[in-house]
């Protein structure tokens, strides 16, 4: 498998070429152009694994695009503006909700309870756990960034894309209550041990609370 990343970071899209027999497996409505590849559509894992997905923010059922010669290629983009990124998984990793696009078919989506932390952070209750030893794509509204913590860092909860389970984190006030209310930061995540962390430059829920601002009041 080979793959580009084009037109990044504001509308990237993953150009794949696949061998025979190589397989890809992606988000349902993902796929923009396909040439040589053959498409199932199946719940991965089964009723119990789609159900799952679901619960993790992600579609019931998953495509798989198998290529049927060499040199097949495969177009795929995420529903909305912003960055792809390939990682090749060599520990768990933990993502927001919607971030992963496409990997072969080694590795394992499922749902994680992040526990109440994580819904206090306004990011939902579930994360997705990502295993296995292949190669994923993860995108972003705006472009990533993949920051190295060694010690401590901090991060605004509506910026995270993914981090690696090496790492352990907590919520908290980006500062008193007082900043919290006047800056215009909310709640963020100190990340604790060694390991990486990948930002989003752009918060989803930041930009549409831009957006409700310009919309004029009904009168």
């Amino acid at each position: 498998m080979r793959y580009e990343i084009l037109s990044k970071p504001s509308y990237s899209l993953l150009k794949l070429t696949l061998d025979a027999g190589e397989e890809i497996v992606a988000e349902t409505g993902a796929m923009v152009f396909m040439d040589g590849v053959k498409l199932k559509t199946e719940a991965k894992g089964g009723l119990f694994g789609g159900l799952k997905r679901v619960i993790g923010g992600e579609s019931f059922f998953v495509n798989r695009f198998v290529a049927e010669r060499s040199n097949s290629v495969l177009g795929l983009a995420p529903p909305y503006q912003g960055d792809i990124i390939p990682i090749e998984l060599k520990t768990t990793l933990y993502a927001q909700s919607g971030a992963f696009l496409a990997g072969t078919s080694d590795v394992n989506i499922s749902a994680k309870w992040g526990g109440a932390k994580t819904f206090f952070a306004g990011e939902g209750l579930i994360l997705l756990k990502i295993t296995g030893s292949g190669d994923v794509f993860l995108s972003s509204f705006g472009g990533i960034e993949e920051l190295e913590v060694d010690g401590e860092m901090v991060v605004d909860t509506g910026h995270i894309v993914a981090f690696e389970d090496t790492l352990d984190f907590t919520v908290s006030r980006a500062g008193g209550l007082k900043a919290t209310i006047l800056s215009g930061e909310g709640l963020v995540a100190k990340f604790r041990g060694r390991g990486k962390v990948w930002i989003q430059t752009r918060s989803i829920s930041d930009y549409i609370g831009w957006l409700s601002s310009l919309i004029p009041e009904k009168r």
